[in-house]
């Protein structure tokens, strides 16, 4: 056990130093500057990172916290960023201009910052909880972080080649989304918050996936 949790923190670091590289500083010795498609394949792989990190955790809540005989009809609890506008499948996705889809991938990461902060403090009172739960709240808490810089990262590089416009420098800030929906999060049980953050990084990941494709068309995916 003790052995795993070590392999997953370092993994987790190998992931974050990932990110922290994206952009090489001036003059430094060996640097390659890496390409729009580079820089993609390292966020589009720690977003991957991150949702099979929620799968495992989520079944883990499910497993340690199952629902009570009354709860097991309820209804789905609704996501607290549900009433967040987001490309509904892949179609629509493809269609809308690209620095929307950026908004919308950088907005999604926003509205669940301040959340996972709350939720792996919160967490980490579940003495009944393993360790290598606990631990995974938390690398997905930094790892939403270290993806969020990487997404602003790659779009800057995208701004400066003139692969979208700056218009996003323009647009409402994201930070006042993410602080005003915390509160309904943290009304959620543990797995519901899970689920729904579990659907969300799904949508991330496929975002990015999609804008590399219509960046890069060539690809062919």
């Amino acid at each position: 056990m003790a052995l795993a949790r070590a392999v997953g923190r370092a993994g987790a670091a190998a992931a974050l130093a990932l990110l922290w590289l994206l952009v090489c500083a001036p003059g430094d010795a060996g640097c390659h500057p890496l390409t729009v498609a580079d820089l993609f394949d390292r966020v589009i792989r720690h977003s991957g990172r991150i949702h099979s990190l929620s799968t495992a955790l989520y079944a883990e809540l499910e497993k340690h916290f199952p629902p009570r005989d009354n709860e097991l009809g309820r209804p789905a609890r609704k996501c607290h960023t549900s009433g967040m506008l987001t490309p509904n499948g892949k179609e629509y996705a493809q269609k809308i201009p690209r620095e929307e889809l950026t908004h919308v991938i950088l907005k999604l990461l926003q509205a669940w910052k301040e959340p996972l902060s709350h939720f792996n403090q919160h967490i980490e009172h579940h003495q009944e909880l393993p360790d290598d739960s606990l631990s995974k709240a938390k690398q997905i808490s930094n790892m939403v972080h270290e993806l969020k810089t990487g997404v602003e990262k790659v779009t800057e590089k995208m701004q400066s080649m003139g692969i979208i416009s700056n218009s996003l420098n323009g647009m409402a800030s994201s930070e006042d989304t993410g602080l005003s929906i915390s509160n309904e999060a943290n009304m959620m049980s543990d797995s519901d918050f899970i689920h729904c953050f579990r659907r969300d990084s799904n949508k991330v990941q496929s975002y990015l996936k999609i804008l590399k494709c219509r960046i890069m068309p060539e690809n062919s995916c």
